[in-house]
């Protein structure tokens, strides 16, 4: 039978400290970037609720186009979603996870309610990455210039040109159906 030791203090700090990551950026930035990535992570899952609500509930002539396009960009959002909550691990802080969290942290309004026509459903997602991209863009300024955390600030980077492709496909649907 093996015996477990349980350490003494100091030692247990030790492994505290040793798994905290040491990349460079100080703590007061790394919790900078972290509000910076929880807000982010929070918008992500209302347009993800959102556009997997829309492909629910989609009606009329345009369900087919919509209710895959729909599902493309919420797989999308999905691995967004991931990507971003493993980047905050990455800087060493920890990522929101609760339903409340993100209605708390986030800059988008969630959809509640009888579900809107096609069209305005598409203009919905439209002016919520828009708002994601506006976002970004400030965000990865700072994440750059305010933080000293450049990595962040790349990531962001793509991840609002990822926004600005959706964004476009939605734009070019209205267009097309108006």
């Amino acid at each position: 039978m093996a015996t477990t030791r349980t350490g003494t203090t100091k030692e247990k700090m030790e492994l505290v400290n040793a798994s905290e990551a040491n990349i460079g950026i100080s703590s007061e930035n790394v919790q900078g970037v972290a509000t910076i990535l929880n807000r982010v992570l929070a918008d992500e899952h209302v347009i993800y609720i959102k556009t997997r609500n829309y492909h629910w509930n989609v009606t009329g002539t345009l369900f087919d186009t919509l209710h895959k396009l729909f599902q493309a960009q919420y797989e999308e959002l999905a691995d967004e979603i991931d990507e971003i909550a493993e980047r905050s691990r990455m800087i060493g802080a920890p990522a929101i996870g609760a339903m409340s969290e993100f209605l708390q942290h986030t800059t988008l309004t969630e959809q509640t309610g009888p579900a809107p026509d096609a069209l305005t459903m598409v203009a919905n997602l439209v002016s919520d990455h828009e708002a994601v991209i506006r976002n970004l863009r400030r965000d990865l300024r700072a994440c750059d210039e305010q933080y000293d955390d450049m990595g962040t600030s790349d990531f962001l980077t793509g991840l609002m040109k990822k926004h600005e492709k959706m964004a476009w496909f939605l734009r070019s649907f209205i267009e097309d159906h108006s």
